[in-house]
């Protein structure tokens, strides 16, 4: 049986692309860790999704009930066609990898689209979703143009 396409828009198949992820695996770089958040969201993999949220995400304070099932209202509310990675980079302004990323979400037939500069950091374990930062849709313009130096010169 041939695996489906990995919700990521890696192009690779589910099996060979976030799948090894979702089952427990660690994601070895911080696109990696993205595009599989990503999946995960598209296939409402809430425990991975609380999993790789770094010990200083703001969600965290929330007790893991708690935060497992808005993860899991999330999911169940939006629709995920696909991801672009924009650009990446090593170290952002705070020393952290940063992966830019074009999300495209729809909710009961609304875009809910978004660009966000996301920042990873490791624990124990491996890399984990630290924080991001919106960019709102009507500045984004199209989303293949955009770069973290273009980000960086709007200040």
């Amino acid at each position: 049986m041939r695996s489906p396409p990995c919700p990521c828009s890696s192009a690779l198949p589910y099996a060979r692309c976030c799948a090894p992820y979702h089952l427990g695996a660690e994601a070895p770089t911080p696109v990696a860790l993205m595009r599989s958040r990503y999946a995960g969201f598209a296939l409402k993999k809430v425990d991975y999704l609380w999993r790789t949220l770094h010990p200083e995400h703001p969600d965290r304070a929330e007790p893991e009930a708690v935060g497992i099932a808005s993860l899991r209202a999330t999911c169940e509310r939006l629709k995920y066609p696909g991801l672009r990675i924009v650009d990446t980079r090593e170290a952002g302004p705070r020393g952290l990898p940063e992966v830019l990323f074009y999300a495209r979400m729809f909710e009961r037939g609304v875009d809910r689209s978004f660009v966000e500069c996301s920042a990873f950091a490791r624990d124990q374990l491996g890399w984990r979703y630290r924080d991001g930062v919106l960019v709102a849709p009507r500045d984004v313009g199209d989303p293949a143009s955009w770069s973290f130096a273009r980000i960086d010169a709007l200040g």
